[in-house]
């Protein structure tokens, strides 16, 4: 018969992210996405205080790895990767005609 071997512990490959590069990471990846990230979810997401958030995200602008633009109704920092600011605001307004179709579809079937 053969023998059980215990449950093998699983290592790490490597040396685990600071939270800045998680930070950057988790931005980086929002805009290969299509999406801005407002810097009011950073202390929420990576359970920080906003202190803490608002120094890393001045050193990713700093650094020029990342741009910002303010949103046009609630004034909130948004942030994306350099240079996908003008697709990711077109993303968003593509986004916010099909919204918009959608709803008056809906609303024309119901009525």
């Amino acid at each position: 018969m053969s023998q059980r071997r215990p449950f093998r512990k699983f290592t790490k490959k490597g040396p685990s992210l600071t939270t800045e590069q998680k930070v950057e990471r988790f931005i980086l990846r929002n805009s290969e996405n299509g999406f801005f990230t407002k810097v009011t979810t950073i202390p929420y997401k990576f359970e920080m205080s906003e202190g803490k958030a608002w120094d890393i995200v001045g050193e990713l602008l700093a650094s020029g790895k990342i741009e910002s633009i303010h949103d046009e109704f609630s004034g909130e920092m948004k942030l994306c990767k350099a240079g996908q600011m003008y697709s990711i605001m077109n993303s968003e307004q593509k986004r916010k005609r099909q919204k918009s179709n959608n709803f008056k579809k809906k609303k024309s079937k119901t009525s």
